[in-house]
């Protein structure tokens, strides 16, 4: 274990996997305490979601390659869309969320770390099924931060200047900083402000509990999502929250297997049909033809132009 936090110990980290393989086990053939059949699958549902998530939270933190972040991510968006279809035959609202952004922050912040994950790990097939969920909900178009993080993968997003959590303000302001400085700055400020707003979150301070809590890592992924859709310098970002390994796989990642599509520099021809993007300049993305030559931007505060796969 190579661990990227230093509140994980060894025993913690084996208490963890021990008990996450016990849980299937252990609910195999018991339920859940519960009014109904109905609630009881949607419970279970929940609980087994929040293990996925836990289970790749701690994989990150415990020092996994980010390349095999892949597979558990795959298993944790079927988990919300299981939970999604137990929640919506329970209360009886076919569009029902998995998870209430707008009233409960820690939610919205789970709602942000998953979509994060599939934009870091170019998951765009894994993203358009999670995203499917929330809009379904209404979501759609109500919220700044989640639509900032959309716009340059999916399309048909929409520009709006309201947000349901203060806490997210100076990561708006980043996206919004017109110095590079100041967005680099920004990007620090928030690193350094997130721990202390989720005072509330049921996983603050866990890792004062011990090696028989339930901490699995303190991570603001969103942070690092928009640090690279965006084309932020985050050079001097060294706060324990900020994701630096994702960044630097989102940067430079060569896929391993489909549905992954390799990045392209300006200046070599498209591979794929379909849209792309680069955070070397805002709005930028653009249908290209399989073939055509990737433009670059010279007067880039980013740099060399690199194009990214956004979905046919």
């Amino acid at each position: 274990m190579i661990r990227r936090q230093q509140f994980l110990t060894e025993k913690r980290y084996e208490n963890f996997i021990s008990n996450y393989k016990k849980s299937f086990d252990f609910w195999k053939d018991k339920l859940f305490q519960a009014d109904s059949p109905e609630q009881e699958k949607a419970v279970r549902a929940r609980h087994f979601q929040t293990l996925y998530l836990k289970n790749i939270l701690m994989l990150y933190t415990a020092g996994e390659e980010v390349k095999n972040l892949s597979t558990p991510l795959e298993t944790l968006i079927e988990s919300y869309e299981d939970l999604q279809k137990k929640l919506a035959h329970y209360e009886q609202i076919s569009n029902i969320t998995p998870l209430t952004i707008d009233d409960w922050v820690d939610e919205y912040e789970e709602c942000l770390q998953v979509i994060s994950l599939c934009i870091l790990l170019h998951r765009t097939d894994l993203l358009k099924r999670f995203v499917f969920l929330i809009d379904n909900a209404g979501y759609a178009g109500t919220d700044t931060l989640y639509e900032d993080l959309l716009i340059k993968i999916l399309p048909d997003r929409e520009d709006v200047d309201r947000w349901y959590h203060d806490v997210y303000t100076l990561l708006i302001q980043t996206i919004y900083a017109e110095e590079k400085n100041n967005a680099s700055k920004l990007l620090k400020q928030y690193c350094a402000s997130w721990y202390p707003a989720f005072e509330q979150a049921p996983w603050h301070d866990t890792h004062s509990d011990g090696d028989e809590g339930s901490y699995v890592g303190y991570w603001a992924i969103e942070a690092a999502a928009v640090a690279f859709l965006y084309g932020i310098d985050d050079s001097t970002i060294d706060h324990m929250v900020y994701p630096k390994d994702l960044v630097e796989y989102a940067r430079n990642y060569q896929p391993t297997n489909e549905p992954q599509i390799a990045r392209i520099d300006a200046g070599k021809p498209c591979s794929k049909t379909g849209y792309w993007f680069t955070p070397a300049k805002a709005d930028s993305r653009r249908h290209f033809n399989q073939g055509d030559v990737m433009p670059g931007f010279i007067d880039s505060h980013w740099g060399d132009t690199i194009w990214y796969w956004s979905g046919e």
